[in-house]
């Protein structure tokens, strides 16, 4: 049934089901969950021969005691290994602690207060301005905002950012300075860059001639299916369109091995990580190589670390599938959401009727399932429709994850029947309105 072209007593009908359907979920004192991507723990009990491969042995390949002090850009053969998985060479990438969201924090901060070439001066000089392509990850509009940086909403398309606004806007503004980008599996709708949207955005010609690409690739590795969507070498782009320094590449094992005791990686030109390892050597006198030490023997190779991933997606390939089933059985031919069907990554976009995805997130967290701030996935929090929810479902078991996503759409229908009857009355009450006006 579509709801939409259902008639007021109809309406009226399932919203008293749904109501009742509603509080029999509230009876039940839910306490779930599912408002952040996290790995499971059978995906963390994956990588439990870690730090086995130690075994008292912490000199690494090229005699360095990994107990001690040095190698700020990480052990050669970490750089080496993630090179490889990142099509980079190794000399052009720096292989640190857990956290790749650290390294875009203090590559923005350095860039506030040193600029990020030689020549060009600070970016806080004057009021920057950031592309923010959305929906999209709330924790990069997080920084935007921490440092009072203004954000551009861009929207995305089918295959990424809309690059005929971007290349209109970059080409006008000298205080447009980057854009973030998560170019494969994309937080939250799953789109993967094409391979026409790489080449454009490499090679677009921008006012600022310190413009920089921040190319979140978070989940390069997180294939859930047999047939992985291919991304172009953004790196390789720009170095053939003559902008070999415009994009830093960020990736991490933190949904691989440890969330909370991962790598985390940079690669850009060798320009770019000569300069990166020159200011982060003041700020540390080198990571824990210990923990890169221990990852290189886990996974010894790039194809054992593909193997890893595979285990993994066997583990949550069913909790995309039976999202996907729910929706499908639930909202599927209503009319009141579409969601995104992605083939890698940690979430599914889903897209309410306008103005009603505040309330289904309300509506939910009352009945004990927490989901991700509708509003999150736009700057400022602040979704100019009211209608995107990111549903992340790799954390909760299967049972509980289905207990939720039947909440879920329980909710989503009860509050857009809500919606379809108030503007039905609207429109009512303005033909009324206007009519004796005329009359």
């Amino acid at each position: 049934m579509n709801y939409l072209t259902l008639d007021r007593n109809t309406l009226l009908a399932l919203e008293q089901q749904l109501t009742q359907t509603y509080n029999h979920f509230k009876q039940k004192k839910l306490q779930l969950n599912m408002a952040r991507g996290k790995p499971c723990p059978e995906q963390l009990d994956l990588s439990s021969g870690l730090l086995e491969g130690l075994q008292g042995d912490y000199q690494a390949e090229d005699g360095t005691d990994c107990r001690n002090y040095g190698g700020v850009a990480g052990l050669p053969e970490a750089r080496r290994l993630f090179a490889e998985l990142l099509e980079v060479e190794p000399d052009e990438i720096i292989v640190h602690g857990n956290s790749s969201l650290a390294l875009m924090h203090d590559l923005i901060a350095r860039a506030l207060l040193l600029g990020v070439e030689e020549g060009t001066p600070p970016w806080s000089r004057q009021p920057v301005k950031f592309l923010c392509p959305s929906p999209g990850y709330d924790r990069h509009f997080a920084i935007c905002e921490f440092y009072n940086i203004k954000m551009i909403p861009v929207p995305m398309r089918e295959d990424g950012p809309d690059l005929d606004l971007i290349e209109k806007l970059v080409a006008t503004d000298e205080l447009i300075k980057g854009i973030w980008c998560i170019p494969k599996y994309s937080n939250p709708t799953g789109i993967t860059f094409s391979d026409t949207v790489v080449s454009r955005l490499a090679a677009m010609k921008t006012k600022a001639r310190d413009f920089r690409i921040f190319w979140d690739n978070a989940y390069a590795w997180h294939d859930l299916t047999d047939e992985p969507d291919q991304l172009k070498n953004i790196l390789t782009a720009c170095k053939e369109a003559d902008y070999p320094d415009r994009v830093y590449i960020f990736s991490s094992t933190s949904k691989i091995t440890y969330a909370g005791a991962g790598l985390a990686m940079v690669a850009s030109s060798k320009k770019n990580i000569d300069r990166l390892t020159k200011q982060m050597s003041i700020q540390t006198i080198g990571p824990n190589k210990l923990n890169q030490l221990a990852h290189v023997r886990f996974f010894k190779n790039a194809h054992n670390l593909r193997l890893h991933m595979q285990k993994q997606a066997a583990l949550i390939r069913p909790k995309f599938q039976l999202v996907f089933d729910l929706l499908d059985a639930e909202l599927g031919d209503k009319g009141i959401a579409t969601w995104s069907r992605p083939r890698g990554g940690y979430f599914i976009s889903l897209n309410t009727l306008p103005g009603c995805a505040k309330e289904v997130v309300r509506r939910a967290a009352e009945a004990g399932v927490v989901l991700t701030n509708a509003g999150a996935t736009f700057p400022y929090g602040l979704d100019p429709e009211d209608q995107n929810i990111r549903i992340a479902p790799t954390y909760p078991p299967l049972a509980e994850l289905k207990t939720a996503l039947e909440l879920f759409t329980v909710c989503v229908q009860l509050v857009s029947i809500e919606k379809i009857l108030q503007d039905r009355k609207l429109l009512t009450d303005n033909f009324y309105q206007k009519q004796a006006q005329i009359g």
